[in-house]
């Protein structure tokens, strides 16, 4: 797996989200952030997640999504439960994926992180090919940028979200990393 000097992940199928913009002048990616994300909740293997992140998602078509109506946002990839990865922006720019968040006595983590999508719930196993595809990216990634941190969108935005939950097994995860 290779990253370009766009950030274009080789072995990713790409979709362009509209969801981003420039990151702040001579911002250095340092932060990896893992989130989970399923839509409808708890199912898998739909279209739900691509549509919302390229503002496509029809929010009649379940009635969870009349939550998401206007909402705009994108991660960098997403890992499907296959294994698929897709990525929806590039990593030299910003994808709208922490919201309100903090690492490190640092605010606004979109200007210097990579978030990473799996798909998934908070309180259920992730696939192991999941795991496999996260630490091939991670590797590619930490060979690109100088990241020093990974975290869970919990740990940056922790009153507000729970992910990647405890479902997430960081040990297996940080083994496969090295």
């Amino acid at each position: 797996m290779m990253v370009d000097a766009a950030g274009h992940v080789d072995a990713a199928r790409h979709v362009a989200s509209p969801n981003c913009d420039d990151r702040p002048e001579g911002e250095a990616v340092t932060l990896l952030v893992i989130h989970n994300i399923s839509l409808p909740p708890g199912e898998f293997g739909g279209d739900g997640v691509e549509r919302l992140f390229t503002n496509g998602l029809d929010s009649d078509a379940h009635p969870y999504y009349l939550t998401l109506a206007g909402v705009r946002v994108s991660a960098h990839f997403f890992i499907r439960r296959t294994g698929e990865l897709l990525q929806f922006v590039a990593c030299a720019k910003r994808a709208w994926h922490a919201g309100e968040s903090a690492w490190r006595g640092r605010s606004r983590c979109n200007e210097f992180s990579i978030g990473i999508e799996l798909e998934g719930v908070d309180n259920a196993p992730y696939a192991d090919v999941q795991y496999r595809v996260l630490a091939e990216l991670t590797r590619a990634l930490r060979s690109a940028y100088p990241i020093v941190d990974i975290a869970g969108h919990s740990d940056i935005a922790p009153s507000r979200k729970t992910d990647p939950g405890p479902g997430f097994d960081w040990p297996f995860y940080r083994g496969l990393i090295g």
